[in-house]
């Protein structure tokens, strides 16, 4: 996954380096969090199941043997092409120990940091709620709910 350039400064220099030995060297090419294979285009279900051709069975979102699909679920396969990144698990990327980083394939990098990105998401819409209080009045005037009326007495 490409850095951000505004999060760049964050990164040390030889962060490629550091990557590779994550992903490649101590992980084998393959993903920490479910097993999947680097660079290895791999048919998989909504429900996080992939086929494994090396083993020629499916696997869970754990990397566990599980049931095949059945008929329907057959249906909704779709081909997903696998990209190892180091991720870092405590979300701080100064923190570049190698016992904070894992291989981890664009799947369970996403479930990894989605209570961070949901933790991110509020912060920004409350900076932006209380922008436009401060610029435009009170949020609640913006989108049409009406006041109490001991507040509406009370204004000129």
């Amino acid at each position: 996954m490409p850095i951000k350039p505004e999060m760049r400064s964050f990164y040390p220099n030889d962060w490629r380096q550091i990557s590779r030995r994550v992903r490649f060297e101590r992980a084998g090419g393959i993903c920490q969090g479910c097993g999947r294979p680097h660079g290895v285009k791999i048919r998989c279900l909504p429900d996080g199941r992939w086929f494994d051709t090396a083993r020629g069975t499916w696997r869970n979102g754990q990397g566990r043997t599980t049931r095949w699909p059945d008929l329907v679920e057959v249906t909704q396969i779709r081909h997903t092409r696998v990209i190892l990144a180091a991720a870092h698990l405590d979300h701080d990327p100064r923190n570049n120990r190698l016992r904070n980083l894992k291989s981890l394939c664009q799947r369970c990098h996403m479930i990894h940091d989605r209570p961070h990105h949901l933790a991110q998401r509020r912060i920004t819409y409350l900076l932006r709620r209380a922008l436009g209080d401060l610029f435009l009045g009170p949020y609640s005037i913006l989108i049409g709910i009406r006041q109490p009326a001991a507040l509406q007495s009370s204004q000129p």
